[in-house]
């Protein structure tokens, strides 16, 4: 995949999840989309801080 896929799928996304809350039937489902949609890449975000903080203290 390029770079030019990566934004057009981010963007398609965005409209899916636009979608998604727009026709939320209450408040609770609009919370789980978000949450849903963000804590992925928090999770990669913290994984790829320990990694670099791991491969950083290193002692070779």
């Amino acid at each position: 995949m390029n770079l030019f896929q990566l934004i057009f799928l981010g963007f398609q996304n965005a409209e899916q999840i636009k979608e998604k809350i727009d026709s939320a039937p209450d408040q609770g489902y609009e919370i789980g989309v978000v949450i849903g949609t963000y804590l992925p890449f928090v999770l990669f975000i913290i994984f790829a801080y320990v990694v670099y903080y791991m491969a950083k203290n290193r002692k070779d």
